[in-house]
């Protein structure tokens, strides 16, 4: 599996991305598998990062909020929590198994009424343009081969409002990697079953889809850069 080419449409730098081999349907496989156990395996590493991406985003009283690969439901609960009676959170996501923990989370909360969670593609988002107040994924975006990222940030960019705000957690390429992030890529190459997540250059993308970045957090997962970054329309 070799790395991509990634050239940005607004600067002309050409930036290398690992690819993403797996079909969607071994990917929900995968994640249907995973998804009892998902929070003993990644919950504690996350944890920091998603609460960042949250704070980030700053979910308010009475906005309709999309989250992409919502996962296991941490963040689709506080958001739904923040938005209150007065608004709506929906949630999209590849993994029926991982739906069914989020539901379950969402009813042990009482939140059920203010949200709707959707299995299916970010690729082809079935809701109408112009809708949502905010996006947010976390851990999402790089799960998608580096062809598919622009097509899903267009998908955001459609049913965002005029206005409206993206956060994107995800773990970040360099241009300049060290030892650490050199092995995590061998390891992702060699074994993407494993190690699914790869590093990309996440305002790059953003910005080739036309979004304008407000701002950026770099924060480390085990030697890792963890990008947080926040976009409007």
């Amino acid at each position: 599996m070799e790395p991509q080419t990634h050239i940005s449409q607004r600067t002309g730098r050409a930036n290398e991305v690992g690819s993403v081999t797996r079909s969607k349907a071994e990917s929900k496989a995968a994640y249907d598998r995973m998804s009892k156990w998902y929070d003993l395996l990644t919950g504690g590493s996350e944890k920091k990062f998603r609460e960042a991406g949250l704070e980030k985003l700053d979910a308010r009283e009475g906005e309709v909020i999309l989250e992409l690969g919502f996962g296991t439901g941490h963040c689709i609960s506080a958001i739904a929590k923040a938005v209150g009676d007065s608004g709506k959170v929906y949630g999209i996501d590849i993994s029926e198994g991982m739906l069914g923990i989020t539901s379950e989370k969402l009813a042990k909360a009482g939140l059920t009424e203010r949200a709707e969670l959707t299995c299916g593609d970010a690729t082809s988002l079935p809701y109408p343009d112009d809708f949502f107040d905010a996006i947010f994924m976390s851990f999402t975006l790089e799960l998608f081969d580096t062809p598919v990222i622009p097509v899903v940030l267009q998908q955001c960019k459609r049913v965002l409002k005029d206005g409206g705000r993206i956060c994107v957690v995800a773990m970040s390429g360099s241009t300049n990697p060290g030892t650490v992030m050199k092995v995590y890529e061998w390891a992702h190459r060699n074994f993407e079953k494993y190690v699914d997540c790869r590093p990309i250059f996440v305002e790059q993308a953003l910005e080739d889809a036309s979004f304008n970045i407000l701002d950026t957090t770099t924060l480390s997962m085990w030697g890792l850069p963890v990008k947080i970054v926040l976009a409007v329309k």
